[in-house]
């Protein structure tokens, strides 16, 4: 009697190791399932965790504006330290250079761009109606005189959501007023702090990652280390890229629009090298305001804005972006677009200049990950070749051949 117990006992235990405890498709929903359950149950006590995010809040500007800095200057301070310039030399150089940068730009260039954004402004009524009149009587012409009701229909329907999402702004201004000036302190708290975080980053930086293998457990402290690496070396080169490529754009607008005449030559530019953080879109969204400015001023002016355009836009894609960006990220630009509009929906700007790198570090993790599961699954073994693989009409041939035989 005990044996047949044992024989059950042993064959259902047998049977649930085999579809259940052994099965890989199995586990891989269980483990899916528990992770599930951690997100949700986590999401039920999201409030222990405000202290965390105030932290972050108040520590991730300063952290982020002195990264971006680093990634800028570390390569300046690394060719010194080939000159056989000691590193604190090096660093105290770079921030006398920064200071002067931040002296002549508070002192000559900041003044310009504030008289011209107030112009802008004051101006701006002035260049809509002109454009919504000059628009009017070209719809008004023979040629496009049937599609003037389709015409009147849009712009009403776009002036009648400008209007209530103005509406909606005023009654939440009174509301936002203490966001604002949590803010503005943010930045204040985040300006003073950054240059000793900026100089802790020259200083010690390179020896950050060993200070964090110490807490990783020994087997995995290798990959650990070639991942951060890999990481590392991808907000590099993409940081540093983009502002040099961004510097480059701004002052070749700055000096396009100054040739042609256009105003506001130096702030225009200035906006389109800042815009131009954003990949692929952030050029044709600082040109919207020149185009407008250039239509209104007269036909002429809009011809040579749209050859400036068209100058900047060829020797940054021939010349620019090849030489400093390259295809480092190996990003398709479908997938940035994507990327642009889901983190832009997300997060707002901050997710729209911060999207593509996320998504390059997001990447390398996921590759890292998938890298490892395909070593301990063994689900990815051997090699597929279509060119070998006989098609399902071939076999068909085969057996019709066989058959005729």
């Amino acid at each position: 009697m005990k044996q047949e117990e044992s024989v059950t006992v042993k064959h259902a235990t047998t049977w649930f190791w085999k579809w259940i405890l052994n099965n890989k498709v199995v586990s891989i929903l269980l483990i899916s399932l528990l992770i599930l359950l951690n997100v949700l149950a986590f999401s039920k006590i999201s409030y222990i965790f405000n202290p965390l995010r105030d932290f972050i809040s108040v520590v991730g500007l300063p952290i982020l504006m002195a990264g971006i800095i680093y990634y800028l200057v570390n390569p300046l301070i690394e060719w010194m330290e080939t000159k056989k310039v000691p590193r604190m030399a090096a660093i105290f150089l770079i921030f006398i250079i920064i200071m002067a940068l931040i002296v002549w730009g508070a002192t000559t260039l900041i003044p310009i761009i504030r008289e011209q954004t107030m112009s802008i402004i004051k101006n701006w009524p002035t260049y809509w109606d002109t454009l919504v009149s000059q628009a009017g009587s070209l719809l008004r012409s023979d040629i496009l005189s049937q599609f003037q009701q389709q015409v009147n229909e849009i712009t009403q329907t776009v002036m009648s959501s400008v209007s209530k999402q103005s509406s909606n702004l005023f009654n939440t201004t009174v509301s936002g007023i203490g966001n604002v000036v949590g803010a503005v302190t943010n930045i204040f708290v985040a300006l003073v702090t950054m240059p000793f975080i900026l100089f802790y980053l020259l200083k010690d930086g390179e020896n950050l990652p060993y200070h964090i293998m110490k807490v990783v457990p020994t087997k995995l402290r290798m990959p650990t280390y070639k991942l951060l690496g890999e990481i590392n070396n991808k907000i590099s080169q993409y940081v540093r890229g983009q502002l040099v490529v961004a510097f480059f754009v701004a002052l070749m607008f700055w000096l396009g629009f100054a040739i042609v005449g256009l105003e506001y030559a130096v702030t225009l530019g200035v906006l389109a090298g800042f815009l131009n953080l954003i990949p692929y879109l952030g050029s044709f969204i600082a040109m919207v305001p020149v185009l407008i400015i250039a239509f209104v001023t007269s036909p002429a002016m809009l011809i040579k804005v749209l050859i400036v355009f068209g100058i900047e836009q060829t020797i940054e894609g021939r010349v620019i972006q090849p030489q400093i960006l390259g295809s480092n990220l190996d990003i398709h630009p479908i997938t940035i677009i994507i990327v642009l509009l889901t983190a832009g929906r997300l997060f707002g700007i901050p997710g729209v200049i911060l999207g593509i790198p996320g998504y390059a570090v997001l990447k390398v993790i996921i590759e890292y990950v998938f890298s490892w599961y395909k070593n301990v699954s063994g689900l990815y073994e051997g090699n597929f070749n279509p060119a070998y693989e006989p098609s399902v009409a071939n076999k068909k041939k085969v057996k019709n051949k066989e058959k005729m035989k």
